[in-house]
C-alpha cells in the first residue's frame, strides 16, 4: 500500500434546532476547508428521516461542493441501493463525476436508518439483498459497453445503457460494512472497495481484525481481487495542543450527541442515558473509539488502529459537533498540519536535512565566512578608494 490518505465523512449529524440552510452552507464550507488542508476525501450520507442527519440526496450536494473546490474526492456516503432505480444512481454518479472533473466516488450502502426504510416501503430484511442486485445493475453499467437488460421484483432494465460515462476510466466503487459480513461479502463478490462505519463503536472495533478475511474468502469465491488500499475506516477525532484543553471542547458535545441521537432517538441496542459526560468520553477513548487529545496522542492513536486491523488505504474523520465550530476548526487544522504528514512519513525528509545541517553547521559557517572575507579582501585589493 501507498502512504495512509485522509478522508471526513460528514453524515451529517447536526443536533436539532439549527437553521437547515444554514446547515447544509456551513457543511459545504467545511468541504472547501477540508480541500485547502489537503484532505483527500469528502463523503457525505443519504438519509430522510431522524433529524439530525438532514442531506438525503447526497449526489446534489457533492454537486454544490464540487464547483467550490479543486482536488479532493467527493464520495456518496452512502447512497442506500435499496431505495432508488440503479439506473439513477448511475447515471446521478456519471454526472456528478463530470461535475467535478473526475472526482466522484459511489459509496453504496443497504440504508442504515429502519425509519428511512419505512419511508420507502421497503422490508429491512430485504435490503441487503435489494443491494446486491442494485449493484450488479449499476457496475455493468458504468463498466459496460454494451446495453444491459435485467428484471427484478422491484426494478427492470430494458436495453439500458448510459450515453454518457464517467470522466474516471475506472470510477471507485465503494460498499460500506458495520457489523455483519454483507459489506465484505459484496467488496469481495465485485472486486470494490469498502468503507467500515461502525467502527468506532465497540462491535465494529472488535469487528476490525476479522472483517478484512470475510472480503478475501469472498473475493477468492468470485475470481476476483481486493486490495486493503481500497479499505477505509472510519474514526471521530478531536486534537488541541493541550490533552486537556481537547477533552474538555469535546466532553458536552459528545455527551449530548450520546443522549439524543444514540439513546433517545436511534434507540441503539444496548444504550443508557449518561449524567457524566467525562466518564462516557474517556471511555470512549479508551477503548478506541475515538481519537481525543494531542497530535502526538492521533499519531500513537492511528499506528494502534493501523495495527488492530492489519492495515487499511484511508482513515475517515467522522464529522460531529461535539465542539464548538472554532474548536472544529481548529482541530482539522492541526490534524492536517501535524498529524498527517507525520503518518504519511513527509516530514522524516526535512528533518534529516536539519539534523544533516546540524552535524557540520559550525564548519559550513565558517567556511561561509571565511568566502565572504576573501571577496572582500579582493575587492579592496582591486578597488582601494571605492
Amino acid at each position: 500500500m501507498g502512504r495512509l490518505r485522509f478522508g471526513v465523512f460528514i453524515a451529517p449529524h447536526h443536533p436539532v434546532g439549527e437553521h437547515p440552510t444554514l446547515q447544509f452552507e456551513r457543511d459545504l464550507q467545511l468541504i472547501e476547508h477540508f480541500d485547502q488542508l489537503g484532505y483527500d476525501e469528502a463523503w457525505v450520507g443519504e438519509h430522510h428521516s431522524g433529524g439530525w442527519e438532514t442531506i438525503g440526496h447526497p449526489e446534489q450536494f457533492l454537486a454544490a461542493a464540487a464547483q467550490r473546490t479543486h482536488r479532493i474526492k467527493l464520495a456518496t456516503g452512502v447512497v442506500s441501493l435499496p431505495y432508488h432505480h440503479p439506473y439513477n444512481v448511475a447515471g446521478r454518479i456519471t454526472l456528478l463525476d463530470h461535475l467535478s472533473r473526475g472526482r466522484a466516488i459511489l459509496g453504496t450502502g443497504p440504508g442504515a436508518l429502519p425509519s428511512d426504510a419505512r419511508t420507502y416501503g421497503v422490508d429491512p430484511v430485504q435490503l441487503r439483498e435489494r443491494q446486491d442486485e442494485a449493484l450488479d445493475v449499476i457496475l455493468q453499467l458504468l463498466r459496460s459497453d454494451e446495453p444491459i437488460s435485467a428484471k427484478s421484483d422491484w426494478f427492470e432494465l430494458h436495453e439500458a445503457f448510459l450515453q454518457v460515462k464517467p470522466v474516471q476510466e475506472d470510477l471507485e466503487v465503494v460498499a460500506a460494512v458495520s457489523i455483519s459480513p454483507s459489506g465484505m461479502k459484496l467488496a469481495g463478490k465485485y472486486g470494490i472497495g469498502v468503507i467500515s462505519v461502525a467502527s468506532f463503536s465497540e462491535e465494529g472495533l472488535t469487528a476490525l481484525p476479522t472483517q478484512w478475511g470475510w472480503a478475501e474468502t469472498y473475493a477468492q469465491e468470485h475470481g476476483q481481487q481486493v486490495s486493503r488500499d481500497r479499505w477505509r475506516v472510519m474514526m471521530p477525532f478531536h486534537v488541541h495542543e493541550d490533552r486537556q484543553r481537547a477533552f474538555d471542547e469535546v466532553y458536552e458535545g459528545v455527551a449530548h450527541w450520546h443522549n439524543e441521537y444514540n439513546v433517545e432517538t436511534l434507540a441503539r441496542p444496548g444504550s443508557e442515558r449518561t449524567d457524566n459526560p467525562k466518564k462516557l468520553t474517556h471511555k470512549m477513548v479508551d477503548r478506541g473509539g475515538a481519537i481525543v487529545g494531542t497530535p502526538d496522542d492521533a499519531v500513537e492513536a492511528i499506528a494502534h488502529l493501523s495495527e488492530v486491523s492489519g492495515g487499511f488505504g484511508t482513515l475517515v474523520g467522522f464529522m460531529h459537533d461535539w465542539a464548538p465550530q472554532d474548536a472544529m476548526l481548529r482541530s482539522y487544522d492541526l490534524f492536517a498540519r501535524y498529524v498527517i504528514p507525520r503518518v504519511q512519513g513527509l516530514l522524516r525528509p526535512v528533518q534529516t536535512s536539519r539534523d544533516l545541517l546540524r552535524q557540520d553547521n559550525a564548519t559550513l559557517m565558517a567556511g561561509a565566512s571565511q568566502g565572504v572575507l576573501k571577496a572582500i579582501r579582493e575587492h579592496n585589493a582591486t578597488h582601494p578608494r571605492s
